[in-house]
């Protein structure tokens, strides 16, 4: 007679064991699952907390031109304020007119106001770029000529020419740049296209991009 008990003992074994093991692996991966569900969470906090001051400077910056009926148009995603040629330029020249000049005495006050009004503003903001665009008809090196032109002649007239409460320390946030027809949306002559823009660099930002240089490199 053959005895079936010992080997249905070590079959009943077996399985528990296998069972066990299935057991494990899926609580590791669940567990593995909550970790990285965790990590994510923990970015997207991080990267809210870090994008807040600017967000808030942004917003600031809108109501000020809104409520003091100044014509611009402002990205509300970073900042970015642009100004029509023909406020500030006849079409071609890099003297501003006096149309323009008036727009600058409203626009510049009220504008340094937002970013000097609190010291985490101030903070936020590290520069004011100032760049000049151009569209693209016309030669290429004449168009960038007259981008960087038109963005210095608004610089000189900020430092030179105009008398308003902050000017010193806004004036240490300016930079002035040409882009000329770089972006241009389109291959002619469009007038949106040429005009000057307000571009803010936050602190922020530059952080952000240091660690990610860092992690990139390791």
């Amino acid at each position: 007679m053959t005895d079936f008990t010992n080997g249905g003992l070590e079959t009943d074994i077996s399985e528990e064991e296998d069972g066990s093991v299935y057991l494990s692996i899926g609580d590791l991966m669940s567990g593995l699952l909550m970790f990285f569900a965790l990590l994510f969470i923990t970015a997207l906090l991080q990267l809210a907390e870090r994008d807040e001051p600017k967000r808030v400077v942004i917003g600031n910056v809108v109501e000020a031109m809104q409520s003091k009926n100044i014509d611009v148009k402002v990205n509300p995603d970073n900042g970015d304020i642009s100004i029509r040629e023909s406020i500030l330029f006849d079409k071609g020249s890099a003297e501003l007119k006096p149309q323009g000049k008036a727009f600058l005495r409203d626009f510049i006050p009220a504008y340094s106001d937002v970013i000097l009004s609190k010291p985490e503003f101030d903070k936020e903001v590290s520069r004011v770029v100032i760049e000049g665009h151009t569209s693209s008809a016309g030669d290429y090196k004449d168009n960038m000529e007259l981008s960087l032109r038109r963005s210095a002649s608004v610089t000189r007239f900020i430092f030179d020419e105009m008398k308003f409460s902050k000017q010193e320390r806004f004036s240490q946030k300016i930079l002035a740049a040409g882009r000329g027809e770089i972006e241009a949306e389109d291959r002619y002559d469009k007038p949106s296209d040429r005009k000057v823009v307000f571009r803010f660099q936050f602190r922020s930002e530059e952080v952000g991009d240091k660690l990610r240089k860092k992690t990139s490199k390791k």
